[in-house]
């Protein structure tokens, strides 16, 4: 992964047991870096785009496909806001579904309502009285057309197209239907696919991020300075012996 070759080193005491002195050290990555990574990047002064994750991608495949090298798999995840990989980038369909039987234990449970969502209900003027999309209970209800005053009919739209509603004084889910059962399986896929949509780097300013980038990362002159790529940590057993 390209993401630890940007990262600068740091010398740091060896804990190893064959060391020959308290003043070994070790050259490791210093991986607190990529706090510095991160926050340059949400300082949000990059120019993006919108890209949409196809099933199977992964950061590697994004990046070859978008900037033609698979090794700047680490701009895709900074540029995306993705701290947890096994938890932010999206599975693929058969995966969501393996994911859904462990986490609700039988395929009973993945069948079974999670909660309901609103159909949008209009008045004879298409004026919007109840938006789509909002979670309720079973049990929901919604004042009827019949407590207006007036004459006026209510519309459902839903997906199975436009329905007049009768005169009442209440609607309610069960008898009316103006909302609709999501399962559990269905909810697992539906928030797997709000994961696919993420900002990514426009072609034109990835040397640019690079090199902004390792201005970010690299160390100023300190008591810890060898280089901008090389730091020292301090030797615990001098300091404490």
């Amino acid at each position: 992964m390209g993401y630890f070759r940007e990262l600068p080193d740091i010398a740091y005491q060896s804990p190893l047991n064959h060391k020959n002195s308290s003043t070994d050290f070790i050259v490791i990555k210093n991986i607190f870096r990529k706090a510095k990574m991160f926050d340059f990047v949400r300082s949000g002064a990059i120019d993006i785009n919108k890209y949409v994750i196809g099933d199977g991608d992964r950061p590697d495949t994004v990046a070859e496909f978008l900037y033609g090298d698979p090794t700047l798999d680490y701009i895709v995840i900074l540029v995306a806001g993705i701290v947890n990989i096994n938890h932010e980038w999206p599975l693929q369909d058969y995966q969501v579904y393996n994911h859904a039987l462990q986490k609700y234990k039988s395929e009973e449970n993945l069948n079974a309502v999670k909660f309901h969502k609103t159909f949008e209900i209009l008045d004879s003027n298409g004026r919007q009285l109840l938006p789509p999309n909002l979670i309720v209970d079973s049990d929901f209800k919604f004042p009827g057309s019949i407590t207006q005053s007036g004459s006026d009919r209510y519309t459902l739209v839903s997906q199975a197209g436009n329905r007049q509603l009768d005169d009442k004084e209440e609607y309610t889910v069960a008898t009316d239907g103006i909302a609709r059962a999501v399962t559990n399986l269905e909810y697992e896929f539906s928030e797997n696919e709000k994961k696919r949509e993420i900002d990514v780097l426009r072609n034109g300013y990835v040397q640019t991020f690079i090199n902004d980038l390792r201005d970010v990362v690299r160390y100023t002159k300190s008591s810890s300075f060898i280089s901008s790529r090389l730091a020292m940590t301090e030797n615990t057993e001098s300091l404490n012996p």
